[in-house]
């Protein structure tokens, strides 16, 4: 089967600095992706490089089987972006802009997806109304639904939940999971990990312009092992042997501690027994996909 994002040993260079060092990574089709890093580390770069707005300076990058640059028509119609910032026509409404976006790729009479579109993403109610007359959270649902008018089998969304609102946020997700479930092959990029956690069964990280990990969502939560566990204790205070595990200790006065292992939970209690301290609540935690983020990060630092 052939993958529905390709990338060889891409590389680009703006003159003294290297945005992309020999990155490589395979998406399979139907997967829904993460591609995770702090601010520089290229990940806008190699999504622009996918979407033919810039040309990478070594490697090969597919969409589809078909190369950005030598088929780069081809490429283009079965990928659709989200792009970062919020572009758009301030001359036309809402309907006017998904029906020229259609046209941009030889569709026509596809005003019954159009308005399919508009409806998950709340846009219904909107429709006639101009592009400047939208607030930023409304022009960014456009971007979305700009990005889909022409049913690509992928779509890449770059920071797509960026200062907007929970409602469109839920209805985002509500829909792309739905069009993942279809078939679309989905590549996220966010800041909010929380939702690459959610969402994504696998996850690249960039760091520099260079690959730091590429796993699976699980196994990169389970390759950093150890827990949390936190505690409410009558009366509240701590036994001074464990007082080197504390992490925080919070105003309403719950202690959390990291451990390194769940079997170490036992001889936790085993030392709040013997001082005769009462658990109140208790709360294990494991790390979430951020802390692993921010260690990964550390380390190859």
């Amino acid at each position: 089967m052939i993958p529905a994002i390709q990338v060889d040993q891409v590389s680009k260079n703006y003159g003294s600095l290297q945005a992309l060092s020999s990155v490589s990574i395979e998406v399979p089709e139907g997967e829904f992706f993460g591609l995770l890093g702090p601010n520089g580390a290229g990940k806008t770069t190699l999504i622009n490089i996918l979407a033919g707005l810039v040309l990478a300076s070594g490697g090969v990058a597919r969409v589809m089987g078909y190369d950005v640059r030598g088929e780069y028509r081809q490429a283009r119609r079965v990928l659709g972006v989200v792009p970062q910032e919020l572009v758009f026509d301030p001359f036309f409404t809402v309907r006017e802009t998904l029906t020229i976006q259609s046209g941009y790729f030889g569709l026509r009479n596809n005003q019954a997806w159009i308005d399919e579109v508009m409806h998950h993403l709340h846009l219904a109610d909107k429709a006639d109304t101009n592009m400047r007359a939208l607030s930023g959270g409304m022009r960014r649902r456009v971007l979305v639904a700009q990005a889909l008018v022409h049913k690509p089998p992928v779509i890449v969304l770059d920071e797509p939940t960026a200062g907007v609102d929970v409602e469109l946020r839920q209805a985002l997700w509500k829909f792309v999971r739905r069009l993942n479930r279809d078939g679309h092959t989905i590549v996220l990029t966010t800041h909010y990990l929380e939702e690459a956690e959610a969402l994504c069964s696998r996850v690249a990280m960039l760091k520099q312009g260079q690959l730091v990990a590429l796993d699976t969502t699980q196994n990169l939560l389970r390759m950093h092992s150890g827990c949390y566990i936190e505690l409410r204790l009558e009366p509240d205070m701590l036994p001074q042997t464990l007082a080197p595990l504390v992490v925080e200790h919070r105003e309403d006065g719950a202690y959390r501690l990291a451990l390194k292992d769940y079997v170490d939970v036992e001889g936790v209690m085993a030392q709040l027994r013997t001082a005769q301290v009462r658990v109140q609540e208790m709360e294990v935690l494991r790390p979430d996909l951020e802390e692993v983020f921010v260690k990964i990060m550390n380390r190859e630092g």
